[in-house]
């Protein structure tokens, strides 16, 4: 099956934040560990992009975020969940997408606790 592409051209690397809703990891169930980002993106087209995305996952389609990354290469995300809303500057298109859930990041964390020294005064 060909997913539908929300294909950002030019600009910078989109920001993915921690989803401040908990309810919405439960959209998304799957094999993988994955978690659920919030990504902002400004738009001139975005009821089209809501239409073509419906369309998809009505069809049974994925729908992924094509970017550019800090090097420039391209990469994908899967969509789970979007939405259109309006602020002063124009269109605000609301994503949340799956990312891969980071060991690496809970690994750093714990060996940052590791170098606890109760003996140490601070």
């Amino acid at each position: 099956m060909e997913p539908e592409l929300i294909t950002i051209i030019e600009g910078p690397t989109p920001e993915f934040m921690p989803n401040p809703q908990g309810w919405m990891q439960s959209v998304y169930e799957g094999p993988q560990e994955i978690d659920v980002a919030l990504c902002q993106l400004r738009t001139g087209n975005g009821e089209d992009i809501v239409e073509r995305c419906l369309h998809a996952w009505d069809e049974g389609r994925p729908v992924r975020l094509d970017y550019p990354d800090d090097l420039r290469l391209r990469r994908q995300v899967d969509v789970v969940a979007l939405r259109l809303t309006q602020i002063d500057e124009g269109e605000l298109l609301l994503l949340w997408v799956t990312l891969p859930w980071e060991m690496e990041d809970i690994e750093e964390e714990d060996e940052a606790g590791d170098d606890f020294d109760p003996d140490i005064p601070f």
